[in-house]
């Protein structure tokens, strides 16, 4: 998650110091470092579920993993909707076309 936001705050000096892009800057910014994140937190539960099989295997480590990967998904639900701000099941909303239907009109 830390080199994520390195990298895009690298990347986005460039980009601050053109005028014609310095205003989309921090949005481009955002973005980038939020799913930074959300890589990082995807990461993170893996890791925990390998761990879990791995190292130790009782009933009360499987609930506790549950709970982390519950509370972790519920984080990158709610930054995912913070990024692109919309519900992901409404995105077709503010795309340039509407979603097609299965009949293909």
């Amino acid at each position: 998650m830390i080199l994520g936001a390195g990298f895009a705050l690298v990347a986005a000096v460039p980009t601050m110091r053109r005028a014609d892009t310095r205003g989309t800057t921090y949005e481009r910014l955002r973005r980038t470092v939020g799913r930074a994140i959300l890589l990082g937190l995807e990461v993170l539960i893996i890791a925990d579920i390998i761990r879990t099989i791995l190292v130790d295997q009782t009933p009360q480590s499987v609930v506790v993993l549950g709970g982390i990967v519950a509370i972790r998904i519920a984080l990158s639900f709610s930054l995912e909707v913070e990024i692109d701000g919309v519900w992901p099941w409404a995105k077709w909303r503010v795309a340039d076309t509407p979603p097609q239907d299965s009949q293909g009109e």
